[in-house]
Order: structure tokens, then sequence, then C-alpha cells
């Protein structure tokens, strides 16, 4: 087990980003599946309609649920009532900030910038600095010492992992940043990747925050009750449990430091309800490869890099199962890391800025092997 004097530094600002520099791992050039120039042009049209209709159908979701949550409200209904409302308001928020974020949910500019500012603020996220988090995170994808986005350390700490099943790390780290920010203080890591242009919109976007917020709670006082926070601030905390699975099963028991998203990202097969809620990003694998792939396009994404990718999980479940695995091995052995088998017609795993993919036959480990990615060996599952 790693002592706390052997534990890798995952800050923005310690020695690590600069070992990555010194490997090429820095903004450097990563590995894409092979595919037709006119076809991937095609995947990369935006279209207004889906995003329309998936956030009509959220939001008049939430309105159902609101209206039956507060129906129930002071009856033993109100638990389910509230944790679907909850679910429904968090669950989208994460998913719509991750891709209007990126600019590819709506074709209409105007769009996307509404529904990014709006899922933000639900699910307690900064919105300019998350999506300058969110830009380094595509540059150096789990890169150890430049990804701001690394949901867990390895060896893993579970008091994190626990806390964050009710957002109650993240949350009021998030929180206190709106405050340190509507006062004009950047804190030294997000230094690091946000523009000092961008400072001025960082610090007005924490003051309409604060004002919202302040306001629910001005609310709630003057009426003598929590339900109106309920609806508006505690659904980011008690409606929190999907986004942090999900969270957990992008990246989390794969490859560090490495310039391959087959390596590092895990695509997930899920149900219509799951991958309407996380609009698509199931496909993984395939949204960081093609990041200006829009969300509707992800299937057939899928379909155009089967060849080339890993076997997906089977679903949820399996994918959880694999990952709360790994992270056990993990807090015995923080080196270790699953490296899944590639098909025989896919082109070789890129580790390093040294290798390049060739030609010719793959050389990852065979069906049912794991690889430690501190010494190389291959362990039979």
């Amino acid at each position: 087990m790693a002592s706390g004097k052997n534990r890798r530094d995952y800050s923005l600002t310690g020695p690590e980003g600069k070992r990555a520099l010194e490997k090429g791992l820095v903004a450097a050039e990563w590995y894409t599946s092979p595919i037709p120039r006119q076809r991937l042009k095609e995947l990369m049209k935006r279209k207004d309609g889906p995003a329309i209709r998936d956030t009509i159908i959220w939001f008049g979701g939430l309105a159902v649920l609101g209206y039956l949550a507060y129906l129930s409200w002071g009856t033993w209904w109100a638990l389910p009532a509230f944790l679907a409302y909850g679910i429904l308001y968090a669950t989208p928020a994460d998913s719509r900030w991750h891709e209007c974020g990126h600019g590819t949910a709506f074709r209409t500019p105007w769009m996307n910038e509404a529904i990014y500012q709006i899922a933000s603020f639900m699910f307690l996220r900064s919105a300019t600095p998350f999506r300058w988090s969110h830009t380094r995170h595509h540059t150096d994808t789990i890169i150890v010492g430049r990804d701001p986005e690394i949901v867990a350390e390895r060896p893993p700490i579970w008091r994190i992992i626990m806390m964050e099943i009710f957002h109650l790390y993240g949350g009021p780290k998030e929180i206190k940043r709106y405050f340190l920010h509507a006062f004009g203080v950047i804190d030294k890591e997000e230094k690091e990747y946000i523009p000092a242009s961008e400072y001025r919109k960082v610090f007005w976007e924490a003051r309409v925050y604060l004002l919202i917020l302040g306001s629910v709670a001005a609310w709630c006082i003057a009426i003598g009750s929590i339900l109106p926070a309920m609806f508006i601030g505690f659904p980011s905390l008690y409606g929190a449990v999907i986004v942090l699975l999900t969270g957990l099963s992008q990246h989390l028991g794969l490859r560090e430091d490495v310039l391959d998203h087959r390596l590092n990202s895990r695509t997930i097969y899920m149900n219509p309800i799951m991958r309407f809620l996380y609009w698509n990003m199931n496909y993984h694998i395939e949204h960081h490869m093609f990041p200006m792939v829009p969300y509707h396009a992800l299937p057939a994404l899928h379909k155009e890099m089967k060849s080339d990718c890993p076997a997906p999980s089977p679903s949820f479940p399996a994918a959880l199962k694999e990952v709360f695995s790994l992270l056990l091995k993990q807090k015995r052995d923080p080196s270790f890391a699953l490296v899944r088998p590639l098909p025989p017609t896919a082109r070789p795993y890129k580790f390093d800025a040294q290798t390049a993919p060739a030609a010719g036959a793959q050389t990852a480990p065979a069906a049912g092997a794991q690889t430690n990615a501190g010494s190389g060996t291959v362990e039979a599952s």
C-alpha cells in the first residue's frame, strides 16, 4: 500500500506537471481511430432539433416531478418523490453542462450558452472556470499534474468518494469558490488554466450565483421551511448519486499518463433512460477521441470505431463492478491499471509520445489479461 510519502501529487502546481512536460505528455498528439474524412464530417454536423426536444422533455419532466414532490411534502411519499426530482435535476444538469460547454449540443450558439449557464448553476459548477477546466481535461486527459478533473487519486481516498454520493465534497468546495470569486480572488490552481482575460466574467458569474442562492435561503427563512431549497440548490446534493457513479465509470482503474483514449477511457452500453440522462456520454472513448461530434451522433460514431477499440462494458452495473474491483486493487498497489485487449482489427495502443500506431498486428495482452502499469507485467484475470 502506498504511504502518504509515496503518493503522487495530483495538484496542478506540484512536480508532476513538470514531469509530464518532460515526458512529452503536455498538449501532445493523441491517437485517433481511422475514420474516413467525409464520414467524420457528416458525424460532426450540429443540429438544434435533438437538443431542443431533449431540453423540453427534461424541463417538462422536472415540472411534473416537482409538482408531485410538492404535493407529497410532509408525507413519507416525499422521499421517493424528491429523490426522483433530484436525480432528474442533477444528472441531466451535469451532462447538459458538459455537452453545451463543448458547443456541440445545439447548432445555435446562444442556445448552447443558455443551457450551459443554467445547467452549471443547477449542479453548483462555476460556468467559466469549468469551461476552461474541461478544456484542459480534454487536452491532457488523465495526465497527472495537468488534468484538473481526475475524479480519484491513487490509492483512492474512500472518504471523498463516499462524500460525493451527496456532492458533499465538490459542492461545498464550489460554494467556497463562489465567495472567493465574488470578492475577486482566483486560487492558484485555477490560474493554471483560466486565462486572465476571463477573470472578470468569473467574478460576475459567482455574484449572480450567490444572489440566486441567497434569495432562495431568504425565501426559506421568510416562510419557515426548507421547501424552496428542496427545488433549487439542494437537489444538486441529494440527487447527485448517478452523477457520482457515471463520473467514476469514465476513467477510473485505467491508465494514467498515456496518449491513447482507448487506454484511459471507458465506453459502456446503457439503457435508453440512462442514455437520455447522461446524453450518450457512455460512449466515452468516442467522445474523447472526437469531442466535436455531437452527443446525438455518438452511437453512430461508436459503430465506426468498434473495430479499433476494446469491447465496451456490457452494462452500467458491470462497469461499476469493474471500477470498484480496480479501485480495491489500487488501494493495495497504486500502479495497477487495467489494459483491455484490442480486437485483431485494431491498431496498437499508443502509450507515450515516442510510440506511434502502426498498421501491423496489435500487441495488447490476450483477452482476460490485465497489466500492471508500473512494471508492465501481465496478470491473468
